[in-house]
């Protein structure tokens, strides 16, 4: 069991989180939704925070602003109101003793002790009372253009919003200002000052809430997304699952059906799918037996016959000298055609031992090269009547391998005549090679070659890339599937690499050790410049398509070279 790591290591792998994320999102759908369900409600409240607030805002400055203004108008109007009642009589204590009952006045009316009042007129004067400032409100506190414009109206209020320096620090807050007219000395600039503080902290603690408020619902959001979605993808995830396994082979696998939502609907579907699916395939294999054995107990009973027509046909061949021109050539035709009857037999009662998964491999140690010399000369008589040149070049492959020396030969016989029937009488090159892991045997010629579509389809039974081409060794089409038979039992490969105008190249590959292989070829299926130098004078300039045969699945895999 494997142990699990530390939280603390985890956490130290922070650079790992960004690939890990990726990841995540790609296969998860959960988390993606999740994600996206929380993004974009986190971006809708928000905003929804940020426009309360500042509503919230705006009314609370709105409504103490209003309230300021009516509590300072008030203030002024009893302070004029009791500045035109008195008579003073242009005396100066007088004066200034209702100018202190006016600022007492206007601090029991207005609700605020931050009064500052500024005679307009500068003129030295006996009668005026002193400015007077409370709390300190001075002058500095005033901006110029707050005094310019209560100076220019006598009838009109003026506010400004300031930073109020009180003693605990600077405070949001207003200034309010208006003329005051005192008998027998003129006009005063009269200001009161507000605290807006409460205000502030009654703002600060809404927008506190609003953020709480948003979080959690972020929060409930999520988890409640979570619920929802866990819900859905845990079906969704049986379903994959289940189907990744039926892909996979398992066909006994059903979906759990649970309730008669969508849900269920899908699981019902799925399964009756996958019935279906498993009935037809039984049917198939049952069928594909069907074949099998037919192909093998017909090809097993027509021995019998054949072997006595096969002695028939030699002994009416043996005699041909003695009949008339016609019958002799009638009776080279039939030995012929029997020869060709009976290597079709045996091919499929080959192919049939191999879908039935009989065969055999009888493993001696063999050398591949000197191998390939047999078979090479055995079969040089064929390539000197196609005025082909069989050429060998074997750097290795001479130390023996364990292989089946019958069926590896029976190959290299099918590929190379293979080469000899499309090569054109152009040379054949046969190239082996080994190296730790492996031995390789190639086989290049330089005739026709083949289109990529035929490429796919060289292995497949009874296939021929020209039909309206003659054959002029009598093969039966099934030679290149046994090859490849041949390779996949011996846990090796075969591939091709073929090209219009360019010819052919077919390599078989066998592993040493036996198993299966997991190194490159010692021989290359992509001739590469070799193909240039050997066919300068066809001209060959496009670029090469290789396809590799997979030993186990027979499956064409295609990749492009240079």
């Amino acid at each position: 069991m494997a142990a699990s790591r530390p939280p603390l290591t985890a956490w130290r792998n922070w650079r790992a989180w960004p690939d890990s994320l990726a990841n995540l999102w790609r296969r998860s759908l959960r988390f993606r939704t999740i994600l996206i369900t929380l993004a974009l409600t986190a971006l809708t409240i928000l905003v929804a925070c940020i426009w309360m607030a500042l509503a919230i805002q705006n009314d609370l400055f709105q409504a103490r602003k209003d309230q300021v203004l009516t509590s300072s108008l008030r203030a002024t109007e009893a302070a004029q109101s009791e500045l035109d009642a008195a008579a003073v009589q242009g005396d100066s204590i007088q004066i200034q003793n209702l100018m202190n009952s006016v600022r007492d006045t206007i601090a029991e009316r207005s609700s605020t002790d931050m009064i500052a009042a500024f005679r307009i007129d500068r003129t030295p004067s006996q009668l005026a009372p002193q400015n007077f400032t409370t709390r300190g409100l001075t002058e500095d506190a005033i901006s110029d253009g707050m005094r310019d414009a209560v100076q220019s109206d006598a009838n009109q209020q003026w506010w400004q919003s300031v930073s109020l320096p009180l003693a605990d620090g600077p405070v949001p807050g207003i200034i309010v200002g208006q003329q005051l007219m005192v008998p027998d000395v003129g006009g005063y600039e009269l200001y009161l000052a507000y605290d807006l503080g409460s205000a502030s902290q009654t703002l600060g603690f809404v927008r506190t809430t609003l953020w709480i408020v948003g979080i959690s619902l972020i929060l409930l959001i999520g988890a409640i997304s979570w619920f929802v979605l866990r819900s859905v993808t845990i079906p969704i995830g049986e379903a994959a699952d289940t189907s990744a396994k039926l892909a996979a082979g398992e066909l006994g696998v059903r979906l759990p059906v649970r309730g008669e939502d969508e849900l269920a609907t899908l699981g019902r579907s799925f399964n009756a799918m996958a019935d279906s699916i498993e009935s037809q395939i039984k049917e198939l294999a049952d069928l594909s037996l069907v074949q099998q054995r037919f192909v093998s107990d017909v090809s097993h009973e027509l021995r019998t016959p054949l072997t006595t027509i096969r002695l028939a046909a030699d002994m009416i061949n043996d005699q041909r000298a003695e009949f008339d021109p016609s019958t002799a050539r009638a009776a080279e035709l039939l030995n012929a055609q029997v020869q060709r009857f009976e290597t079709l037999l045996t091919d499929l009662l080959e192919i049939s031992r191999y879908d039935a998964g009989s065969v055999q491999l009888e493993l001696e140690p063999t050398s591949l090269a000197h191998l390939a010399e047999d078979v090479i000369g055995s079969m040089q008589q064929l390539a000197e009547q196609h005025g082909t040149d069989v050429r060998l070049v074997a750097p290795g492959g001479y130390s023996p391998v364990e292989m089946d020396p019958r069926r590896v030969r029976r190959v290299v016989r099918n590929l190379l005549g293979n080469a000899i029937e499309h090569g054109e009488g152009r040379p054949i090159v046969i190239t082996v090679d080994s190296d730790q892991q492996a031995v390789a045997l190639g086989v290049r010629d330089f005739g026709l070659g083949m289109k990529p579509e035929d490429v796919e389809r060289v292995f497949d039974r009874f296939w021929r890339g020209d039909p309206s081409r003659t054959r002029t060794i009598g093969g039966t089409g099934l030679g290149l599937s046994i090859a490849l038979g041949d390779a996949k039992l011996h846990g090796g490969e075969l591939a091709v690499w073929s090209e219009l105008g360019r010819g052919s190249n077919f390599v078989l590959t066998l592993p040493r050790q036996g198993g299966r292989l997991t190194a490159p070829s010692p021989v290359p299926v992509d001739p590469g410049g070799d193909s240039i130098a050997a066919g300068a004078d066809l001209g060959l300039t496009q670029p090469i398509e290789v396809l590799t045969i997979d030993s186990a699945t027979g499956v064409a895999q295609r990749r492009g070279a240079s």
